[in-house]
């Protein structure tokens, strides 16, 4: 009766509202221990409020308070366990916290603002979204608690209810539950900024490859239920979905209807190219062949049938009378005249639908975007050949890597231009490469001709391999690699050369650079002729053409996923050669790209391998297989080796395909890699400068930065040489008040006869990326729609094998993509046209052009003097001295006063003049905030969000004007809203190319003119 007694007292003081906070919550833990149930639940109710200030009393009862929940007779055991739960909260078990907030059911409420609830509901839905995604990803059935999805529903439904759609889209997305997508996607509020949102997270956040593809079929089928379906994103999901047919049934929808759809079946052409997908757009192209054939064959048949049919009526209508048709000629020539006139018609709209399939076709297989980029670089080539002849003075011509990698500069700096005069001019110099740096030059020729799909085989005709003549087979193989990058990806037209140079190729180096270009001309073609020729070469077992080969099949395997490896594997297993076995070993990481869970098995065989080589390729397979991914397993996966493998190869292989995996979100790869920078082995530190460069390409990224500033000055010379490569190429396309430093600092190093040989070919490549292509191209891993580009990661990927092989550092061109807006008209011309950038042209110019230092050049050793003969020459000095002071002095003086005066008089003259001038030089000029930019130009990725189009233009973008948008960037086709002017077409001179050496080519013959005589 006393307990009751004082439950009633203080149930009274709370309701009065004299109770003063506690201080201790000794008494009320006390009650826990009575036997009535009401003094019980009173206890719980009060230290429940209680507990976040005096929680370190309460956990000393959480025993009792567990006994309570347990206790099935109990009325409170809910009440019990949201204590229990808040007791392990402030103890930071959150596990156990978590268990007992599920246990206390409707009491634990999810719409308090909170730290602990916040935090609990934080940690339910990650759990919620990682036994959804294990499921998901094993494909098995996994049990969730009914209490943890509750918990999951009810926070769903307040986003709904307070219109916080974006985190609704978001936990239904990662906890991977598409009806809770569909749920969303019929709120009245969802709309394609939504829309847009939710495709974002599928491609950056959702980690299973197949919840992303199931996730991208149902954005498909969201964008076409909008009231204006955007289909240039729906065929870039279809692309990725690897669904061909789909794109070309959109591509020939387009194309039958008016001139606007037309125009957006072009731009979908172009960005789907931008991708860099080949295979994709040949089963695209062959589809729209299929197609629009079908339909042209149905159409004169449907069209036969319809006259039929009218002649048919004609003369059942005719029958009582058929001979009247014989007696009104007049009326059956009307007739023909209607039919002839009905097929003229017919003809012209075949015309002109014959018209618009081969532009589509020409833009899907690549021919009208590599024309036109190859055009702009030629017209827009801003490369300073000073640069070039600075280099080349600076090194000793005795030093073989300084050479080629001058040579590969070169090459870099002109790719795509198709300007060699660097190489003409310097022939002399340029023979002194033998050997295989013969063959890296000769190389050099299909990067800097890159893009001459019709001219290429003529141009390197001099160096190829030919019947009856016996060239130098370095220069051969270079050549025919050579071949492989100027066609990458596009090599139906030159293909079966290259296999049949490759059959009757017997010097091992031929067959080397046979390899490596028809991988490059065969990319991902999987073809099993070619990889039976491949297959051949690599069991000669020979350590030169085997490497090769090893990365061809890789090449032309690319993304497949193909049963090769298991051939691949046990190839690698049986060799000797580690040439072999890391060619294979690569080849195997490329069949794997972009396979993600498929891959593991792969993964998982290669990282237990005993030989490192093949472990080395394991981390390759890792990156590439997650390329872009920012997944979760991979990152730990690479770490792992990063810090615990006994190879320092495979480590520096792991550090670095963390920047493979990361390039889709860069600003996370600084912080990752932060502490692997300060490691003791300086092959982790390299792999970090690579990561940094691979992952934050282009972006000029301050934290990328720090890091690499620090390694540049690394005591190690291969450190520094990988942070300078990877320097230059985060700087790429910056401005150049971020760049100038970095050129002064490689021109120290390239100049200082004391700097180690690797830092300063590291030093020497990195002035040729930091003006690649003219100073008009840029790293590009990933797409404007933000999807992975096969071409550039492949590209990126070879390209680190420069440090065990350096002919393969020319797959450097492959990552390197124009930064051109050029807009075209319905007949994909160039009209001319400007836009607008709402920034200083200061800002993103090109670099001024440099001077020619002369005093670089090999600079002579000073001459020693001896002593005796320094002593003599002071003498007759002094003696000359003193006689020239007792003839001439008194005379000497006079004139020295009148010469001061005159320089007196004179000096003060000039110093007027230059203070005037000088005040006139020092008036700032001030410059615009704008600059007009006129149809082709470049548009730097930096400067994009800058960019606005007219208002009341006369031509604008088909897929939207806004700057940031995808449409509106790169090749852009043109709305013309003056159908009836007449359009000024800009005009670009094409490339002329000869081979170097052939002096036979005929000039071409002058301008014509209007000859005027003197009459005088």
């Amino acid at each position: 009766m006393a307990s009751v007694a004082v439950l009633k007292g203080d149930m009274k003081e709370k309701e009065s509202g004299s109770q003063q906070s506690l201080t201790s919550a000794q008494g009320l833990i006390a009650l826990m221990d009575e036997k009535d149930d009401r003094l019980r639940a009173y206890a719980l109710k009060q230290l429940d409020k209680v507990v976040p200030d005096l929680w370190f009393e309460v956990s000393a009862a959480i025993t009792t308070i567990e006994a309570l929940y347990e206790d099935e007779n109990f009325a409170e055991r809910n009440l019990a366990a949201l204590l229990a739960s808040k007791v392990f909260y402030h103890l930071g078990e959150l596990q156990e916290s978590l268990n007992y907030a599920l246990c206390a059911g409707p009491l634990f409420d999810v719409t308090e603002q909170s730290d602990y609830v916040q935090t609990l509901v934080g940690k339910c839905i990650d759990e919620y979204m990682k036994l959804r995604e294990k499921g998901e990803i094993s494909g098995e059935e996994v049990q969730i608690d009914s209490r943890l999805e509750a918990i999951v529903q009810r926070m769903f439904k307040r986003c709904l209810e307070d219109g916080q759609l974006e985190q609704a889209i978001g936990i239904a997305l990662d906890s991977c539950h598409l009806d809770l997508l569909r749920t969303v996607a019929e709120h009245g509020q969802f709309d394609k900024k939504l829309l847009d949102y939710a495709l974002r997270v599928c491609q950056n956040l959702i980690v299973s490859r197949k919840f992303r593809e199931k996730a991208l079929r149902l954005m498909v089928d969201l964008y076409k239920q909008l009231d204006q379906p955007d289909w240039l994103v729906i065929s870039q999901c279809l692309m990725y979905l690897d669904e061909p047919a789909s794109v070309a049934d959109i591509l020939t929808t387009l194309l039958g209807k008016d001139s606007d759809s037309i125009l957006l079946a072009y731009q979908i052409a172009f960005d789907l190219f931008e991708n860099e997908q080949p295979q994709f757009l040949t089963k695209v192209s062959d589809y729209v062949e299929k197609s629009l054939k079908t339909k042209s064959e149905s159409a004169p048949a449907t069209a036969e049938a319809a006259s039929s049919d009218a002649d048919a009526d004609a003369a059942t209508q005719e029958g009582a009378e058929p001979m009247d048709a014989d007696t009104t000629p007049p009326a059956a020539g009307a007739d023909t005249t209607t039919v002839a006139s009905g097929e003229a018609s017919r003809e012209t709209g075949e015309r002109r639908s014959d018209s618009k399939v081969d532009k589509l076709l020409s833009i899907l297989q690549g021919d009208v975007p590599i024309k036109l980029h190859l055009e702009f670089l030629y017209s827009n080539n801003h490369t300073d050949s000073t640069i070039l002849k600075n280099l080349k003075g600076s090194v000793e011509t005795r030093n073989s890597v300084c050479h080629s990698a001058i040579i590969l500069t070169n090459a870099l700096m002109h790719m795509g231009t198709t300007v060699d005069t660097f190489l003409r001019e310097h022939l002399d110099w340029l023979a002194r490469a033998t050997n295989w740096a013969k063959f890296s030059a000769t190389a050099g020729l299909g990067v800097i001709h890159r893009g001459q799909l019709s001219q290429g085989q003529y141009l390197m005709a001099p160096y190829l391999p030919s019947e009856g003549s016996s060239g130098s087979p370095f220069s051969e193989g270079g050549a025919l690699y050579a071949l492989g990058l100027m066609h990458c990806d596009k090599g139906k037209v030159i293909s079966e050369f290259l296999l049949q140079s490759l059959r009757n190729a017997t010097s091992e180096v031929v067959q080397h650079g046979a390899c490596l270009g028809i991988g490059l001309a065969t990319l991902g073609t999987d073809d099993e002729e070619v990889f039976e020729d491949l297959k051949n070469v690599l069991y000669t077992d020979s350590a030169v053409a085997g490497e090769a080969a090893g990365i061809a099949i890789g090449l032309l395997a690319v993304g497949t996923g193909s049963d090769k490896t298991e051939q691949m594997l046990a190839y690698a297993h049986d060799t000797q050669h580690e040439k072999i076995t890391r060619g294979l070993a690569l080849g195997c990481a490329l069949v794997m790209y972009g396979r993600e869970e498929s891959a593991d098995p792969l993964i998982l065989q290669l990282c237990q391998a005993q030989n490192p080589i093949l472990r080395y390729g394991g981390m390759f397979a890792i990156g590439l297989a997650y390329s872009g991914t920012m997944s979760n397993f991979a990152i730990q996966k690479l770490l792992h080796f990063a810090v615990s493998d006994v190879s320092d190869d495979v480590r520096r292989a792991a550090v670095m395909c963390l920047g493979f995996v990361m390039y889709s979100q860069p600003e996370q790869c600084p912080h990752t890699v932060q502490l692997l920078s300060e490691s003791f082995n300086p092959h982790v530190r390299y792999g970090v400068a690579m990561a940094l460069g691979i992952a934050c390409a282009g972006t000029g990224m301050k934290e990328a930065m720090n890091i690499l500033t620090t390694l540049s000055k690394d005591a190690v010379d291969f450190v520094r040489q990988g942070a300078l490569i990877a320097t230059s190429m985060v700087l790429l396309q910056q401005p150049e008040s971020k760049v100038a430093p970095f050129r002064k600092k490689l021109d120290k190093i390239v100049s200082d006869k004391h700097e180690d040989v690797m830092c300063k070919m590291g030093a020497i490549i990195s002035v040729g990326l930091i003006d690649a292509g003219g100073r008009n191209v840029n790293i590009r891993l990933r797409s404007r729609n933000g999807f992975p580009r096969l071409l550039s990661v492949v590209g990126m990927a070879v390209f680190t094998q420069y440090w065990y092989w350096y002919p393969l550092s020319y797959f450097m061109s492959l990552p390197l993509t124009p930064t051109a807006l050029i807009g075209l008209n319905e007949n994909l011309d160039m009209p001319k046209f400007s836009v607008t950038s709402k920034c200083k042209p200061s800002i993103f110019a090109y670099a001024e052009p440099v001077a020619y230092a002369n005093n670089i050049v090999a600079s002579k050793a000073p001459t020693a003097v001896l002593s005796t003969t320094a002593k003599a020459k002071a003498r007759a000095a002094k003696k000359e001295k003193e006689e020239a002071k007792k003839t001439g002095g008194a005379a000497e003086d006079t004139g020295k006063e009148t010469k001061m005066e005159i320089e007196e008089a004179t000096s003060t003259k000039k110093e007027g003049e230059e203070d005037a001038q000088a005040a006139k030089s020092e008036q700032p000029k001030v410059e615009e905030n704008k600059e007009t930019k006129q149809n082709p130009t470049r548009v730097v990725p930096a400067q994009e969000k800058y960019i606005e189009y007219e208002s009341g233009s006369r031509f604008v973008p088909i897929g939207g004007s806004d700057g940031a948008s995808s449409a509106s960037m790169g090749i852009v086709m043109l709305k013309d809203n003056e159908p009836g002017k007449e359009v000024d077409i800009v005009s670009i001179s094409t490339p002329v190319n000869t081979a170097i050496g052939d002096d036979d080519t005929e000039p071409p013959p002058p301008e014509p003119f209007e000859y005027i005589p003197d009459t005088d």
